[in-house]
């Protein structure tokens, strides 16, 4: 049987994933983070993207949109304290491909009106969110 570490994943509003896993993949601020059963403590911030599980006796991985947050890893436990939380299955791609589009709107359309900042990071959550679909897609097929 392969080594498996806790996981749970939470948003303000529920508890979307807990469970053994084998390893967690999600984004870092710095890049792209791997995480083994046995990896030292960490605490570090995460980007809008997808956090992938490996759970133990399933081909498939679990995918978890998060739209930022924090990444604590303790011996044994894995915690993902995000922002926001979907599950991969409930991620909805014209919602997506729309909050995309305004985002673009926004920035072609600057004016004083607009908070470049805010639309900024919507553009960056939306995208995040079509990358976490067409990652689902592929494992799909």
């Amino acid at each position: 049987m392969a080594m498996t570490v806790h996981v749970d994943i939470v948003s303000a509003e529920e508890q979307i994933f807990s469970g053994l896993a084998e390893f967690v993949a999600l984004p870092g601020e710095a890049g792209e983070l791997g995480i083994l059963p046995g990896h030292m403590p960490l605490m570090t911030r995460i980007k809008p993207g997808a956090v992938r599980v490996k759970v133990p006796s399933r081909e498939d991985e679990e995918l978890v949109f998060v739209a930022g947050g924090i990444l604590e890893v303790q011996p044994g436990l894995v915690t993902v304290l995000a922002d926001t939380a979907i599950r991969g299955k409930d991620l909805d791609e014209a919602k997506a491909l729309e909050a995309k589009r305004k985002a673009e709107e926004a920035l072609t359309h600057q004016n004083a009106q607009i908070d470049y900042a805010k639309a900024q990071a919507e553009l960056a959550e939306a995208v995040a969110q079509i990358h976490a679909i067409e990652r689902l897609r592929k494992h799909a097929h």
